[in-house]
């Protein structure tokens, strides 16, 4: 019988924890399949063994994984990959499909295209974007990120848009902005690379607050998973309609 286990990354923020159940409980309803299990890399439970079991409990024969990760870095390359190969070496009979986390596509520019739109309005030349992603020392990312950065840019028909990050790279977030914000002669908008809310997204939503309260002409579009589309392109993904 076929299955599906959803992972996402937990988070130690309530919030954060209740959007991303929120928002895999409305991708079931989307999808013909019984057996479908939500759980976590870290810090929010079920974790990942927990949820496995569960599909297999439930009469699961064949499992498709869908990490909810928008790029490929340490955890979709090594976290993940490990404890699913201890699960297929307990769980022999069982047949295991890892999808490919969600990378750089078509269809993500379109959502952020509609998020930018949607929180600033009409673009025009002098606007100013950065996207926030956040951070790795996986090499692999920085090229990811700066394809996403000419995606976007084209899309948009922008000619300022920049990349910063979290943690565990640079440029960090807080510098870039405030080098934006020292040379920017109109609108900045911050769009967060990051699918759901949690501790970053606080981060980031408390910066943006302080600027605005200074008078700045500065918008945030919030998580990728504020746009509808997000749910669409996880349930191709989970039903095989995107490779």
């Amino acid at each position: 019988m076929k299955s599906i286990l959803y992972i996402g990354h937990g988070t130690r923020s309530q919030k954060g924890s209740e959007e991303v159940r929120n928002f895999i409980q409305r991708v079931m309803g989307k999808i013909n399949i019984p057996i479908q299990e939500i759980s976590f890399l870290e810090l929010t439970q079920p974790l990942i063994v927990e949820g496995f079991e569960k599909c297999v409990s439930r009469g699961a024969t064949q499992i498709t994984v869908i990490p909810l990760f928008l790029l490929a870095a340490g955890h979709i390359k090594k976290d993940i990959p490990q404890t699913i190969a201890s699960l297929q070496a307990r769980y022999p009979d069982v047949v295991v499909e890892v999808k490919e986390p969600f990378g750089v596509q078509e269809a993500l520019f379109d959502v952020m295209a509609e998020l930018v739109s949607d929180a600033a309005g009409d673009i025009v030349s002098r606007d100013q974007l950065l996207i926030v992603g956040r951070g790795s020392s996986d090499p692999s990312i920085h090229v990811d990120f700066m394809n996403i950065a000419n995606g976007i840019k084209k899309r948009l028909g922008m000619e300022h848009v920049s990349v910063c990050y979290l943690a565990a790279a640079d440029p960090m977030f807080r510098e870039r902005l405030e080098e934006i914000i020292n040379i920017a002669d109109g609108k900045i908008i911050v769009l967060p690379y990051l699918l759901f809310s949690g501790l970053l997204l606080a981060e980031v939503n408390q910066r943006v607050l302080q600027w605005k309260k200074r008078g700045k002409n500065i918008f945030h579009t919030g998580p990728l998973s504020n746009h509808e589309l997000m749910e669409e392109i996880v349930v191709a993904r989970a039903t095989g309609r995107m490779k």
